[in-house]
């Protein structure tokens, strides 16, 4: 039997990372369209962002436990299945609690998609090419930012929002079939996970502090991003033809900021990681600014910095927990990366359910305000973690 190349095996999961990052933001540009639909409120609508990111959560430790000794080629079918199935539920949903329903099924998928497709891309290749496998694979993430959720939102703003999902429903069925084809039988099993490894992560200090970092650093971005649909198109009156074009601005600047993130964390990663956050609270403050003034030439610019530095902490949040487990546990950690994939979702979760509530109590104008004081939390604690490092010298 002929060999897979390790390229083509990368392409299968960039390809399913691609359908996934879109199906993990698309409501964020369909929310207005959600709202109309269902006759909810814009903090109902939110909870299709926040209860995805709840599923993540969840799904990533607890299917990673449940499905150690499962075939790798075996469960990444399984998945995309998982996933198909939950979009096509959002896709034809009835009623918006079908919809949750539908969004939570895929944010599943979601969470053990993203613990185990780190490791078989660090399979295929050989040992000195894991890092370049591992980027290449998340590149599917980033081209759904830039291309995914603008499509997607074009889609649903020129038919209706159920064909948006459709789209995604397309997208994992090419995904499916491709991991079916380009997946080999024989990658490693890590078999049954030994539950104490949960024993020696939550007990130690350092990496339970790091998955707050990430939490609070990544999600305080989503009090403002979940809703920046409305405030381009309510406060700074883009017509929904030109949200879609600066939707695709801002994935372009979230690739850059990716890129230069993992540039800058490669030494030093606290005080990168520092610096980071507060660039992102200055960007949020900026973004109240502008739309506190209603500017559209200030609205733009603050968007696209905002997407420039939203994600751009998130190579070295990954990079700090793993050398934590390295140091720490050695034993955890695929189980410690899972809790990561976690932690970020806790963030979207608590980022989104913010801004929800300060929309809800006053007006959408105010969520980047909610952001601030959760990424402030996070360079709180990295303060405290290199204080702890010092310490220990």
């Amino acid at each position: 039997m002929k060999k897979i190349s390790p390229s083509l095996t990368l392409l299968a999961l960039a390809i399913n990372a691609f359908a996934i990052g879109s199906t993990e933001f698309i409501s964020v540009g369909l929310m207005p369209m959600i709202v109309n639909t269902f006759n909810i409120s814009l903090s109902q609508a939110g909870l299709t962002v926040s209860l995805y990111a709840l599923g993540v959560t969840v799904g990533a430790p607890l299917l990673t436990i449940l499905t150690g000794t499962w075939n790798r080629k075996t469960l990444m079918v399984s998945i995309m299945g998982l996933f198909i199935l939950g979009n096509l539920l959002s896709a034809f949903a009835p009623t918006f609690l079908l919809l949750l329903v539908g969004r939570v099924l895929a944010s599943l998928a979601h969470g053990i998609f993203m613990s185990i497709s780190t490791v078989i891309a660090a399979d295929v290749v050989r040992p000195e090419k894991r890092a370049s496998a591992i980027a290449l694979m998340f590149t599917g993430l980033t081209v759904a930012t830039v291309i995914g959720v603008p499509l997607g939102t074009f889609i649903g703003q020129h038919s209706n929002w159920h064909m948006s999902f459709v789209f995604i429903v397309v997208i994992g069925l090419i995904g499916l079939i491709a991991t079916s084809i380009l997946v080999p039988k024989g990658l490693p099993i890590p078999g049954k996970i030994n539950l104490s490894g949960l024993a020696r992560i939550f007990t130690n200090k350092s990496i339970l502090m790091s998955l707050f970092i990430t939490a609070f650093g990544y999600g305080g971005t989503f009090a403002a991003y979940t809703y920046l649909t409305p405030i381009l198109e309510g406060t700074f009156r883009f017509s929904a033809s030109t949200v879609v074009i600066i939707l695709v601005a801002y994935g372009v600047m979230v690739a850059i900021g990716n890129s230069l993130g993992g540039h800058l964390a490669n030494k030093n990663i606290l005080p990168a990681l520092q610096k980071m956050f507060a660039a992102l609270a200055l960007s949020l403050l900026f973004l109240f600014i502008s739309a506190s003034l209603a500017s559209q030439a200030l609205g733009l610019i603050a968007t696209l910095l905002l997407g420039l530095f939203a994600f751009m902490n998130v190579p070295g949040l990954q990079l700090y927990v793993v050398q934590l487990a390295e140091k720490f546990t050695p034993k955890d950690i695929t189980l410690v990366s899972a809790f990561n994939i976690a932690a970020f979702n806790v963030g979207i979760t608590l980022g989104s359910f913010v801004g929800g509530q300060i929309s809800k109590g006053s007006s959408v104008v105010f969520t980047p305000l909610g952001g601030i004081i959760i990424i402030l939390l996070a360079i709180f604690l990295i303060r405290l973690a290199q204080k702890d490092q010092a310490s220990k010298l």
